[in-house]
């Protein structure tokens, strides 16, 4: 790999991706400026085959000088080679990205412009289903009486610099900023419903300190090392390379910080009565999201997944959400909400005949049914895991 840093921006090239990727800044007062970022660029499009990848998600600022150069040396390389694909990706986090790159496809059709965007991941499009966001917070109602007791033993306490990646509706960073008292806490995510809900009930609740941020949660535009504690939950299970998203929550966490991560393991899903049918209806949960790329078997794996991006100290428990904990009907709720989605659009999504959607649909019903009976167990159990990043 091959790198270039002025201070203010970095260019680097990977070989092995056919990627040249730029980050921070870019606003010279000359092309003379851009020189050697500009040379390793045309050196790295000369050994690629196929395809050249060209990665501007994390440059925040970029002048016209510093776009005509590179549109310059973008369009000439096409021209020089008629087999070459370059494609371009910027982020839709910053507003010039779709104003200055659109066009480039029209000049060559040989450059494909990408603005990143929700396709990101493949279960993005199901957690934004407007239905289903207000069944995230009493979702989150029901694992934080859990969390709120075991994320101290993860190393949360008052006072510290947080970061609540995946944010969603903005639940749970609101439930830290209230009992752990951050000195700092931002809330970010890419769906911009989800934040357009955080926001306004936070406005409601006359919060102002929470940062939420607009963002692209693989590739963030915060710099490095800037928070003692990291939280991600429920994410990396929906992300198809979480390998990329903990390199970033790694990234951001201060030498001696931690990250806390949640996952579930569906196939794990119970109940009583009616056991057989819930557990069939779960395991094919989880074949169902192993379809769009998503595992939701994850939780198990935590601790190897931490300990493989570089993480030390590693704590990793379990806790089941049930019927128990506070209101049955919350629990059934929950479960309702699942079932419309997993069965009603995913499943109809893959293609599924309906005598297996009926099925499919009678295991989440005999789960509400074991929630609501009077002498009846329903559980949802998750894993909870956290690791430090090296001094």
């Amino acid at each position: 790999m091959s790198n270039l840093s002025s201070g203010r921006f970095t260019a680097q090239f990977d070989a092995n991706n056919q990627e040249f990727s730029l980050s921070g800044v870019l606003r010279p007062h000359s092309v003379a400026e851009l020189a050697d970022d500009l040379a390793l660029l045309r050196n790295g499009i000369e050994t690629v085959n196929g395809v050249c990848y060209v990665n501007l998600k994390r440059v925040t600022h970029m002048n016209n000088t510093a776009f005509r150069a590179l549109a310059h040396v973008l369009l000439d390389a096409t021209r020089s080679r008629p087999d070459l694909k370059l494609t371009v990706v910027a982020s839709s986090v910053v507003a010039w990205a779709s104003r200055l790159f659109r066009h480039l496809n029209d000049l060559s059709p040989n450059i494909i412009v990408e603005i990143y965007d929700s396709a990101f991941y493949p279960g993005q499009t199901f957690v934004e289903n407007q239905s289903f966001i207000p069944i995230l917070r009493t979702q989150t109602k029901m694992t934080w009486r859990h969390e709120r007791e075991i994320l101290p033993r993860h190393g949360l306490r008052e006072g510290l610099h947080i970061a609540d990646i995946c944010c969603g509706i903005g639940d749970f960073a609101m439930l830290l900023r209230k009992d752990f008292k951050p000195a700092r806490i931002v809330a970010l995510d890419h769906s911009v419903p989800s934040l357009e809900y955080a926001r306004k009930v936070a406005e409601d609740f006359d919060v102002t300190d929470i940062e939420y941020t607009y963002g692209d949660a693989s590739q963030m535009l915060f710099d490095s090392d800037q928070f003692d504690f990291v939280t991600c939950r429920h994410s990396l299970q929906i992300f198809d390379r979480p390998d990329l998203l903990l390199r970033e929550l790694f990234r951001i966490c201060k030498p001696g910080g931690r990250v806390y991560i949640t996952n579930e393991k569906n196939s794990h899903c119970l109940g009583e009565p009616r056991a057989d049918s819930i557990q069939w209806t779960y395991n094919e949960v989880a074949k169902l999201f192993a379809h769009f790329d998503m595992d939701v078997e994850m939780g198990p794996k935590g601790r190897r997944m931490l300990l493989d991006a570089g993480f030390t100290d590693v704590r990793m428990e379990s806790f089941m959400v049930t019927n128990l904990d506070g209101n049955p009907q919350d629990f059934a709720d929950v479960i309702t909400a699942w079932q419309n989605v997993y069965a009603d659009e995913m499943a109809v999504r893959r293609g599924d005949p309906p005598a297996f959607i009926e099925r499919f649909k009678q295991g989440f019903a005999d789960h509400i049914f074991a929630a609501l009976h009077p002498r009846g167990y329903a559980g949802w159990p998750i894993w909870a895991s956290s690791g430090q990043k090296p001094l």
